[in-house]
């Protein structure tokens, strides 16, 4: 199942894109054997400044057709680590080919595109700077091939 993360706004060199990069390549290697990756960002801009709706449209075409929509949002649903490897070997079993991860821009996502949503996810009550949980997101994913493995990371 490939792994798609289409969000808003463009990752600079520095340290978050050090750490995405890391933690993605860990879920590639990881993931590999069990069905799961490659895992790409997909960034894009809204040059215009048309505001959460045309962010919509970008986000949408971004979006693999037929892929599976998880979009990361405060108001989804908080999971633990071990839940959310469940989740994404639920969804790879399922043959789903692609899962898009959607972050949206500054004021979050559109309501148009977050009711075509299969999943909304939360990591936690508060909002995070969207470059951060771009670094949290490549985190889980490489958490949760290695749940999905049987090794030892960190499983309840």
């Amino acid at each position: 199942m490939r792994v798609h993360i289409c969000a808003m706004g463009r990752l600079r060199a520095g340290p978050e894109k050090s750490l995405v990069d890391d933690y993605l390549t860990r879920f590639d290697r990881t993931g590999r054997g069990l069905g799961l990756g490659p895992a790409r960002v997909v960034e894009m801009e809204d040059k215009k400044g048309g505001g959460m709706a045309a962010e919509a449209v970008l986000l949408q075409r971004a979006i693999p057709q037929g892929a599976v929509i998880c979009v990361l949002d405060e108001r989804g649903k908080v999971e633990t680590s071990p839940a959310f490897a469940e989740r994404l070997g639920t969804w790879r079993d399922a043959g789903r080919g692609d899962l898009a991860f959607v972050i949206g821009g500054a004021d979050g996502i559109d309501p148009s595109l977050r009711v075509q949503a299969d999943h909304a996810l939360s990591f936690g009550k508060m909002v995070w700077p969207h470059m951060l949980v771009r670094v949290m997101l490549a985190e889980q994913l490489y958490r949760a091939a290695a749940i999905l493995s049987g090794g030892p990371y960190h499983r309840v």
